[in-house]
């Protein structure tokens, strides 16, 4: 069985199906990805990898809502190219699996018209009832509304086109036109429990600060891939004042860098943490409050291990990786009651809901945790229990994935 994976971020959420398929003597796994980015990503033992020419931009003539199909086009015409040269290499393959955002999925099937074409179904933007226009304080425009249907144009066109999709979550797929959800399938890519566990014994070293930092200290913690409003960080740092003023010992530690990921870009120079820290900054004791940029995945780990209150905010968007980690090292979570948040936590029981919007809210949340660490032991109990049994990496999701594909699972223990 020869499987090809596209994606411009290669391995992205494909790492750990990737990896499997490699380890079975029966398949020969290939992956395609952006050449640009391919230099900065590490190599998975049995998995070949090719780039793609990085596409040019669309022309700055084009209408603003089409842009991002014109550049979508140009990167499924780069797909295409590479394809074919694969082909030369007699790679021809049986299954494909590709993300359809960026328009890499846009041609696959007229290249490989009898090979089973599966899309990882990840957003489909609407709207009403998801991100735009969810926070009043960056308001949707009809313009905004308007550019947001012809936003989809790739994944719908890859979509017609696919045999089947995969969705993380039941809000993701339900997202999808309804014409669709019968070809997409729920199953995350799943988190590894064995690695990300409890360990009382954690600890983090804060490099020219003198300071060390363990289970037994008050440590609040928000993570995030940018600081930026579409994961409430413009809520949490309205939160830090009231958290302070309760907790006079809790240290925070904030995890992201400051670029956008999602959302509207600031203007040159401009950043969201500098923008917040200019409304809050002259209420809050610095000293206590430590930015610590992108980390890596082990430190990342050591943060969950150590944390007393783990706060994760996010507009109704993808859920994130960082919840369900912070959950499977024994977090308290404390998060905003959006979907899909919902579906993963249920208030009072594996973690504490809050109103998104709510700074007050939020910091009384925390300071409830932080006083009364104790009693929230069987809430953290809970909240991995809730990972180890609907998303675990070895024992449910990728079991799902190579059932979805019809192979034996190998690591059923």
């Amino acid at each position: 069985m020869k499987i090809l994976f596209v994606h411009q971020n290669f391995p992205a959420q494909y790492r750990w199906l990737a990896e499997t398929l490699a380890q079975d003597k029966r398949c020969q796994v290939m992956a395609l990805g952006d050449a640009g980015n391919l230099k900065q990503r590490g190599k998975i033992p049995g998995v070949s990898v090719a780039g793609y020419a990085p596409p040019s931009s669309a022309s700055a003539r084009t209408h603003h809502y089409v842009r991002p199909l014109e550049g979508a086009v140009r990167r499924g015409q780069a797909v295409v190219r590479a394809c074919l040269e694969l082909r030369k290499r007699s790679f021809v393959p049986d299954i494909v699996y590709a993300h359809p955002g960026w328009g890499e999925a846009l041609f696959l099937k007229d290249i490989y018209p009898d090979a089973r074409l599966t899309l990882y179904c990840e957003f489909y933007y609407r709207a009403q009832g998801a991100d735009v226009g969810f926070d009043p304080e960056f308001p949707a425009t009809l313009d905004d509304l308007c550019r947001v249907r012809i936003k989809n144009s790739a994944s719908l066109l890859s979509l017609e086109a696919a045999d089947s999709g995969i969705s993380p979550t039941q809000w993701q797929r339900n997202a999808f036109p309804a014409l669709f959800r019968d070809r997409i399938t729920v199953v995350h890519d799943g988190v590894d429990t064995d690695l990300v566990r409890p360990e009382p014994r954690a600890e983090v070293v804060l490099a020219g600060k003198g300071l060390t930092l363990t289970a037994k200290d008050e440590v609040v913690t928000y993570i995030a891939r940018n600081l930026e409003p579409y994961r409430g960080f413009h809520i949490f740092m309205r939160a830090l004042p009231e958290i302070q003023h309760r907790r006079p010992r809790a240290h925070v530690l904030i995890v992201g860098a400051d670029g956008v990921s999602y959302g509207t870009p600031l203007p040159k120079g401009q950043t969201y943490k500098k923008q917040y820290l200019e409304e809050v900054g002259s209420r809050l004791d610095l000293s206590r409050i430590h930015f610590l940029g992108q980390v890596p995945h082990q430190t990342l780990l050591r943060i969950y291990q150590i944390s007393s209150a783990h706060v994760y905010l996010t507009y109704p968007f993808v859920l994130s990786w960082s919840i369900l980690e912070a959950m499977a090292a024994g977090c308290t979570v404390i998060a905003s009651r959006t979907p899909p948040v919902e579906e993963v936590i249920a208030d009072g029981e594996n973690g504490l809901l809050v109103d998104f919007f709510s700074p007050d809210e939020i910091a009384a949340r925390v300071d409830e945790v932080l006083g009364r660490s104790r009693e929230t032991a069987k809430i953290r109990e809970r909240a991995r229990k809730t990972v180890v049994e609907g998303f675990d990496l070895r024992r449910v999701c990728l079991p799902r994935h190579l059932k979805l594909l019809g192979i034996e699972n190998k690591n059923k223990n």
